[in-house]
């Protein structure tokens, strides 16, 4: 099994869902050479797990894009990962930032949930108060409201790794065992930071639940995806225009592309941008004989 993996799992008995996703390389990856002070990358690093946690779920081709944001020292988590588990993402945030809750970080704000598929139209969207003083709750109280089902959440981040533990209960669970959702959840509740971020999915889920049925899927690999991309750089600069793009070269010397979300730069001096709007060389017709 891989460093940087998500596995589903069911209580076979108990009609109870569940995933655990662990990173290690991925997640050092996304926060390198960001300098986030240590309660945002632990609250990134929560965000991060619970994304793939429910991205988990994608049957089909697409992203799904969250976003929380606030008036606090944190003004911006966002998270972007596709059905093949391939994340990205980011924060903004103060210099510096005390210890604290996350609803003490992000302040007042909303939490916006975007998923794009090819089957659909047009994205659907969700926007939602912050509601919950940490990660874990402030998703909990958003699956509570989306699904109308019970769901909970145990997340753990450190500089070298980040994981989670998600559960749901599904529809039939009170058929199944009328107690069998808060012996879970109790058991669940047990479980420590470095277990989270230590132990293997199949050992962690015999420690928890020893007693239950459990029925564990094959592990999927996750993956830090931020390529360059100068094509699609260039491309955006064409569609600003020439006398835009070449106001801001005389202004400023050169052209700089930032794209926060991949913590990455694109230049373009003076010769670059005459060669990104230079005319095509004109056609010569073809001779008739």
């Amino acid at each position: 099994m891989t460093d940087d993996y998500l596995c589903r799992f069911l209580l076979d008995d108990l009609d109870i869902a569940g995933a655990i996703v662990r990173l290690g390389p991925a997640w050092r990856e996304m926060i390198a050479e960001r300098g986030y002070p240590a309660p945002v990358s632990r609250v990134f690093g929560e965000m991060t797990a619970t994304t793939l946690l429910l991205a988990g779920n994608l049957k089909q081709p697409g992203r799904l894009t969250i976003q929380l944001r606030g008036d606090g020292a944190v003004s911006l988590l966002v998270i972007d990962c596709n059905e093949q588990l391939q994340i990205r993402g980011m924060a903004r945030c103060a210099t510096v930032v005390a210890e604290g809750p996350a609803a003490a970080l992000l302040g007042d704000g909303q939490l916006q949930l975007a998923l794009d598929l090819p089957s659909m139209r047009e994205p659907y969207q969700s926007i939602v108060p912050l509601v919950g003083d940490s990660i874990a709750e402030i998703f909990e109280h958003y699956l509570m409201q989306s699904d109308q089902l019970p769901a909970r959440l145990f997340l753990a981040a450190s500089p070298d790794g980040a994981a989670g533990l998600f559960l749901q209960k599904l529809p039939t669970a009170e058929q199944r065992d009328a107690d069998g959702w808060t012996r879970v959840e109790t058991l669940a509740a047990t479980v420590k930071a470095n277990e989270l971020l230590s132990l293997p999915a199949e050992e962690l889920l015999r420690r928890l639940f020893g007693e239950e049925t459990v029925r564990l899927f094959a592990a999927r690999t996750v993956v830090h995806n931020c390529p360059e991309d100068w094509q699609k750089v260039r491309s955006m600069l064409r569609a600003l225009g020439r006398e835009e793009v070449y106001a801001t070269l005389h202004e400023q010397g050169e052209v700089l592309i930032k794209d926060d979300i991949c913590n990455r730069q694109y230049r373009f001096d003076a010769p670059a941008i005459d060669e990104l709007f230079a005319d095509p060389p004109t056609a010569v017709p073809p001779t008739l004989h």
